[in-house]
């Protein structure tokens, strides 16, 4: 018996992209669930989200690390289909401008990790990521990342 990340994720032709991947399906369903119920609810306030990322191949990190645009070196939990980048769609486009907080206070709503506080609100991160959402722990990803927990 596999998991959503053997049965599904490993499976896909994009497993090894080097391009941005915003499908929905491979986020884990319960990740999904709460997404969408994120994106849905920052539409009754007015902001129109879009999945930007879903799905992150170690290969497409690899190249992102090189060339600055990441500071893990190795893929995290977008790998697993337990993350997302959710951006503002304005006019059809992605864009990371303005402030994210809102998605700091939705994330928690829906007892989702926001990369702008990392799950510790007050404390401010070496590393700010305020389009990204998670549902696994950083405590927990080591043995995620290692098989040892699904």
């Amino acid at each position: 018996m596999g998991n959503f990340y053997t049965d599904l994720i490993k499976k896909d032709p994009r497993f090894k992209t080097t391009k941005p991947v915003n499908d929905m399906a491979l986020l884990e369903p319960v990740t999904r669930k709460l997404v969408e119920q994120i994106i849905a609810d920052a539409a009754k306030e007015g902001i129109k989200l879009m999945a930007f990322e879903t799905f992150r191949s170690q290969v497409r990190q690899a190249k992102l690390f090189a060339q600055g645009a990441a500071k893990l070196k190795t893929v995290g939990v977008h790998h697993y289909g337990l993350a997302c980048d959710l951006v503002k769609g304005i006019g059809g486009a992605p864009s990371w401008k303005g402030d994210f907080e809102f998605l700091g206070r939705l994330a928690k709503q829906h007892k989702m990790i926001w990369g702008g506080d990392w799950g510790k609100p007050g404390v401010k991160p070496r590393f700010y990521d305020g389009a990204h959402v998670q549902r696994s722990t950083v405590a927990r990803q080591k043995s995620l990342f290692a098989g040892l927990v699904s």
